[in-house]
């Protein structure tokens, strides 16, 4: 495939495919395991796929790992955001990106 095939706009919303979710889902899972999340929303859009991770039923997202296809080519079509909407991390390959979880140890600061 050349880089002209790969930037014209896809029809239909955007979606993770089975090797993305897969990545994503072993996270959720693991951060189940740990007790610091407890339920998850996935979204497709026209132009951006969403993860969103919840610490419990209700509330706002904790983190919201997105796929935007269209900023593959500049910074990245990956972003981890954070509850205010802050990027914590953007990338071109979404285990870099996931690598946010594993760098620190989440608490809630009051």
């Amino acid at each position: 495939m050349s880089d002209a095939a790969d930037a014209q706009p896809q029809s239909g919303p955007v979606f993770f495919d089975r090797r993305e979710l897969d990545q994503i889902l072993r996270v959720y899972g693991r951060m189940v395991a740990s007790g610091e999340w407890r339920d998850y929303a996935m979204i497709g859009h026209r132009d951006v796929a969403e993860f969103a991770v919840f610490r419990r039923h209700g509330d706002a997202p904790l983190y919201r790992i997105e796929k935007r296809p269209a900023l593959r080519l500049r910074q990245g079509q990956w972003a981890v955001l954070g509850e205010g909407g802050m990027i914590l991390k953007r990338g071109r390959e979404l285990a870099q990106v996931l690598r946010v979880f594993d760098s620190r140890r989440f608490s809630i600061v009051e």
